[in-house]
């Protein structure tokens, strides 16, 4: 049984985003970050769309960066403002961080669901599957579908169809 083919890349693509992540993310100074930095705050290492210290992340403290993937949001929320961006209408951000969140849980749930299609599941399971994989991605969404599906029952459904899966994962070989 194929998948459906109208669900968005999931690939972080950092060059189509505006630092959304830099942006809307909260910074807690520890293992992870060098400093603290409260959601809605820009990085001060950010310049426009680009961190001044990307290549050297780890070093300077932020591995936390090195290891975060926003499964594609940070794009997709630019692609559903016509490529807008908060840096160039600041108005745009609060938007765009509410766009982004929503976004993140979404593509979130969307990798879950991908990677159980490795599992040996029936039919019916896996029409199941293949059904809420669709329902997270309709056509034309807006950042206002996003946020209904974000924040209304489907995460919830999808957290207990996944749950229900335990049955069908490979068990540990006792050793």
């Amino acid at each position: 049984m194929s998948g459906p083919t109208d669900i968005p890349d999931l690939t972080p693509d950092c060059s189509a985003c505006a630092a959304l992540c830099c942006v809307a993310l909260a910074l807690d100074a520890g293992d992870a970050f060098a400093i603290d930095k409260p959601a809605g705050t820009p990085c001060p290492n950010l310049a426009r769309h680009h961190c001044t210290i990307h290549a050297d992340l780890k070093d300077r403290g932020f591995k936390g960066c090195t290891a975060y993937t926003c499964s594609g949001a940070g794009q997709h929320t630019i692609k559903l403002y016509d490529g807008q961006s908060w840096q160039d209408d600041p108005d745009l951000l609060p938007l765009q961080m509410d766009t982004f969140r929503h976004l993140n849980r979404l593509h979130g749930l969307m990798e879950l669901l991908t990677a159980a299609r490795i599992l040996p599941l029936p039919e019916a399971v896996e029409h199941q599957r293949l059904t809420l994989l669709a329902a997270l991605a309709p056509d034309d969404l807006t950042p206002d579908q996003a946020k209904t599906l974000a924040t209304g029952p489907v995460p919830a459904t999808i957290a207990a169809f996944l749950r229900s899966l335990a049955d069908y994962a490979p068990k540990p070989h006792p050793k």
